[in-house]
């Protein structure tokens, strides 16, 4: 089996699932091969790719944030069983992936698991591992881990706890995960702990997660939230230690967004003043109930997700990928035409050498006898300035096809392999236009033109679709529809859920 067929197997097993799982996202199934197909001929897709493969089909949950700053427990709380190993030191260095499943022993899968299969978020991730750090690929199980719990407020789901970020000497591969987590991820809570809220404790927090976020399209998916604030019971400044801490997040760039109060109950300390214990457990009841009701709605959100994602890159090719191919293809024809130019007057500055030794009588032995040698038989032909024609074109061919050569690296090794939100790879659509039976006069790239505008439209024309037909699931404004059985409420939405 060769890799496009073993693709082709996978978005197979992908539609598969998705029939029996969430069939609803299962007709947006024909618009990413449809894409796809685009996305090859114009060379920013290999032919054993597919933007099928480069998001994950469930709705995923992010918990980011410093050591001891709360996260597993809040995890354990939420999903209401002790998944996660909690302290106030670093209890796990691995990112870990939890999902539903039926085997209730919460022993962690290794990081093979997660690797190896499409359907997850890491799906060949230690490709990228070992390009940001070499050998460290081999060891993805000393990166990741998976769970599964038999919970129903995981199903359909995935959620990632991540290990801290306090250490100043963060290997990259760590980073490139974290990175690559916050992009695909629905929804990221971002923790820090009440107890060290002041901007040192907060520095690398601070440089690697909520300055990252600022400028982003999807800025609103970013929850940031102080944790354990029952600390600051004791002296009775939760106000004041919450706006130092807004402060210090403000200082990075983030000057708005949602920030929250928690923290958890069964591990809290005991508040004597009845009063003081009510403010507090209200707030936290509040902001638990938002949160909750935050990760309840990424089921919904998930699948205009995936539909936005495709007609962003839809623009993203349009407007940003092409022309950075076209600007590249310029440039390359340029230096090339120059080469040229340089290489044609080195020859003919060389013939005309050859002449001009020639009439003095200086050309050695073997040049005088090939410019004087013609078979009889070819007697009255002008065989010799048909062969000097020759030579010179087959010089001038092989230079130029050198030059090319040449060029297209130089220019190619400046180029990103990844680019945009799908992380397609302009570097290669480059170089599929500078092959030996591509004109460097043709201005526009390979796949692209008329019939790439057209297919480019329909498929955003199928987004629009897309979005209606989830819209005809999700809302009714005119109210046409048949009242049903009200919906039992999701996990967080109502004001008695569990408090973390």
């Amino acid at each position: 089996m060769n890799s496009r067929q073993a693709l082709q197997q996978r978005l197979t097993g992908l539609e598969s699932h998705l029939r029996s799982e969430n069939p609803v996202l299962l007709p947006i199934i024909p618009t990413f091969r449809d894409f796809d197909r685009v996305l090859c001929k114009l060379g920013l897709l290999k032919n054993d790719e597919s933007l099928a493969t480069r998001i994950p089909w469930w709705p995923m949950i992010a918990v980011l944030g410093t050591f001891s700053s709360g996260k597993s427990t809040f995890i354990n709380s939420y999903l209401q069983a002790p998944l996660q190993s909690t302290g106030n030191q670093a209890v796990d260095d691995k990112f870990t992936v939890v999902c539903y499943g039926a085997d209730t022993r919460h022993e962690a899968l290794p990081g093979t698991a997660l690797n190896a299969d499409p359907r997850f978020p890491f799906y060949r991730i230690s490709d990228e591992i070992e390009k940001v750090a070499a050998g460290e690929g081999k060891r993805i199980d000393s990166y990741l881990q998976l769970k599964t719990l038999a919970s129903e407020r995981i199903r359909g789901k995935i959620l990632i706890d991540s290990p801290g970020f306090d250490a100043d000497d963060q290997r990259r591969s760590i980073l490139r995960l974290t990175d690559h987590i916050i992009d695909l991820s629905d929804l990221v809570l971002v923790f820090f702990d009440a107890r060290h809220p002041e901007p040192g404790a907060m520095q690398d927090t601070l440089r690697l997660l909520v300055s990252k976020t600022v400028r982003r399209a999807d800025a609103r998916k970013f929850l940031y939230i102080l944790n354990q604030i029952d600390t600051t019971a004791k002296e009775d400044n939760a106000e004041a230690v919450f706006g130092a801490w807004q402060r210090s997040v403000a200082g990075a760039g983030l000057v708005s967004g949602r920030f929250y109060g928690i923290y958890d109950r069964a591990s809290a300390g005991v508040i004597e003043d009845e009063a003081k214990r009510a403010r507090y457990e209200q707030k936290c009841a509040t902001d638990l109930t938002e949160i909750y009701g935050r990760i309840a709605e990424v089921e919904i959100g998930r699948g205009y997700r995936i539909v936005g994602m495709l007609d962003s890159i839809a623009k993203e090719v349009e407007g940003e990928l092409i022309p950075v191919v076209q600007t590249a293809i310029a440039r390359w024809r340029r230096r090339v035409l120059w080469g040229d130019a340089l290489w044609l007057a080195l020859l003919l500055g060389a013939i005309g050498g050859v002449v001009y030794a020639a009439g003095t009588d200086s050309v050695p032995p073997f040049l005088t006898w090939l410019m004087e040698w013609q078979p009889a038989w070819l007697a009255g032909l002008p065989v010799r300035a048909v062969a000097a024609l020759l030579l010179l074109l087959g010089l001038f061919g092989a230079g130029h096809l050198w030059i090319r050569r040449l060029m297209a690296r130089g220019i190619a090794g400046k180029l990103p392999e990844r680019m945009g939100e799908a992380d397609l790879n302009p570097r290669n659509a480059f170089l599929k236009n500078t092959g030996l039976f591509r004109s460097i006069l043709s201005s526009s790239p390979v796949g692209w033109g008329r019939g790439a505008r057209k297919r480019i439209f329909a498929i955003r024309e199928a987004v629009a679709a897309h979005v209606q037909r989830l819209n005809d699931i999700h809302t009714d404004p005119a109210g046409r529809r048949k009242p049903d059985a009200a919906p039992a409420p999701a996990a967080g939405e109502t004001t008695n859920a569990p408090i973390a």
